[in-house]
């Protein structure tokens, strides 16, 4: 069963931004496209490093090192040199907080 985590107030992230937060000890990349929340994990699948402050492409993180490309709203990977995708969260918005699901 899912546990939610209470991540940041809505209004502390404006659209087309995104900000890494520990949730239960995983760095996750949190990010408003267009009003809606997505979360993923902060790494990249290709060599393990942190992927969030890449360029942001539309719905679309570019990994600083190398160029691989994750869809932000599901963690699935675009273009090589990654193959895996990373691991996507639910996320909710509830009485101007914004909660991610972790197992």
């Amino acid at each position: 069963m899912s546990e939610w985590i209470d991540a940041i107030a809505e209004s502390a992230l404006a659209e087309g931004e995104h900000i890494v937060v520990d949730v239960d000890g995983v760095d996750v990349a949190l990010f408003n496209l267009s009003g809606q929340f997505y979360a993923i994990e902060d790494v990249c699948s290709h060599d393990g490093t942190e992927i969030a402050s890449g360029e942001l492409d539309g719905d679309e993180i570019v990994c600083p090192r190398h160029g691989a490309r994750f869809c932000v709203k599901t963690g699935a990977v675009k273009c090589a040199p990654a193959y895996e995708d990373i691991a996507s969260y639910p996320v909710k918005v509830a009485d101007g907080r914004v909660w991610i699901a972790v197992d």
